[in-house]
């Protein structure tokens, strides 16, 4: 635990860790927010599922295209931008029941403005901290980063419950105002400029690694959002026309956190190998499929509780992939499009939760989540060629140029 010391005792760390994780924290809430909002004005979860999947595609398109302007325009004006309007694009979806299309299009606009903080965050990483504890920095992160995942929900399905799903929206809203300045006016994100990538937008794509960081990260963060889902619905008294979930539901779901916590500050830091990715997403696997068994609170929150200790060391792993393989000029776009594939697994998961609850209840949305983290420990798995081996290295960026051998005549 030495290492979490060492990394508080360089400057301007702990201050854009909280930060960042304040800014980032509504992204946690808005798919469970959302899905119970839109169930509630519009009776059913389908109706949801349609709302979350706009905002996917606008997530999809905002990822890379935001994170690469950072390049261009510098941090702080993308993220300040960004953060106002999505901010104001919740509030709008909170207090106006319009038709269910123009809903569907202001989330769409929701996810086109999602900031770029996550992209922005991991590109400071590297030039906060030596080498030898960006591994360290790494695991701090993804510990953080499960509090956003599964703390977010529980807030969510807590604040709901007692203030409505509307108030629950303008919370989140507030959390990205709020934190998005915070993280904004810290003196690293002004320090720190981006150089141009020489590349087109979307050529990273053609580096494996950032491509198996991606669909690895859109797949197991849609499982979260599944399972979130089926967690809420299976405590939600059959004919509650609030759908608001319960306390027991945010119970399980902080026992999930607590143990994605432990595995992060426990594991997360140790050096990766090429089969680390696919050992901590099987064991999130069998947590899943454990689940199953039985929908008792203390049954679910055990077997989660167990299941999440592999939670953070994966998201670990896929930040030290990026950070280790591609030039630093190209970080930025390479966490966009990781980002993206993970908030577009947050609205996938849940729309495809939602359809399975409306079919089977809450057990098929534990199914969908299984399932999609079966696919995910098979593309780690197949990838595992393609995966750096980290041990006795440090994590740096690739260089922005390389040797040039000139023939001699």
């Amino acid at each position: 635990m030495g290492i979490y010391r060492e990394l508080a005792r360089n400057p301007g760390v702990v201050r854009v860790l909280i930060s960042q994780l304040t800014a980032r924290f509504p992204f946690g809430m808005l798919s469970i927010i959302l899905l119970l909002h839109i169930q509630l004005a519009y009776g059913d979860y389908t109706s949801a599922g349609i709302v979350l999947a706009a905002q996917s595609v606008g997530q999809a398109i905002s990822g890379p295209v935001s994170s690469r302007l950072m390049g261009r325009l510098g941090m702080r004006p993308v993220l300040a931008l960004t953060s106002l309007l999505c901010a104001a694009l919740l509030v709008a979806i909170a207090v106006a029941h319009l038709p269910l299309a123009i809903t569907a299009g202001l989330a769409l606009l929701v996810g086109l403005t999602t900031p770029p903080v996550t992209p922005a965050v991991r590109t400071l990483y590297p030039k906060l901290v030596p080498g030898n504890q960006l591994a360290g920095l790494f695991s701090l992160d993804a510990a953080a980063q499960e509090l956003i995942w599964v703390m977010g929900p529980v807030v969510a399905v807590l604040v709901s419950s007692q203030f409505g799903t509307a108030v629950g929206l303008c919370v989140a809203a507030g959390f990205m105002v709020v934190g998005g300045a915070w993280f904004i006016l810290s003196p690293s994100v002004g320090s720190v400029k981006i150089p141009r990538s020489q590349r087109g937008l979307g050529a990273i794509l053609r580096r494996p690694t950032v491509v198996i960081s991606t669909v690895v990260g859109f797949f197991f963060v849609a499982s979260f959002a599944a399972i979130e889902a089926g967690i809420v619905a299976a405590f939600t008294p059959a004919g509650d026309g609030a759908g608001h979930g319960s306390i027991e539901s945010g119970i399980v779901l902080a026992l999930f956190a607590g143990g994605s916590l432990v595995g992060g500050l426990l594991i997360g830091h140790r050096a990766m190998r090429p089969w680390s990715l696919l050992l901590r997403i099987l064991m999130v696997l069998a947590g899943t499929l454990l689940c199953l068994v039985s929908l008792n609170i203390w049954w679910l929150g055990t077997v989660l509780f167990l299941g999440g200790l592999g939670t953070a060391p994966a998201f670990a792993a896929i930040s030290n992939i990026v950070s280790s393989t591609v030039k630093f000029s190209e970080t930025a776009e390479a966490y966009g499009w990781v980002g993206t594939g993970q908030l577009v697994g947050v609205a996938t998961g849940s729309a495809l939760a939602g359809v399975a609850i409306d079919a089977a209840g809450a057990p098929g949305a534990i199914v969908v989540s299984a399932a999609l983290l079966l696919v995910c420990a098979i593309v780690a798995a197949a990838a595992m060629r393609w995966l750096p081996d980290l041990k006795g290295r440090h994590i740096e960026p690739l260089p922005e140029t390389g040797t040039l051998t000139i023939p001699l005549p």
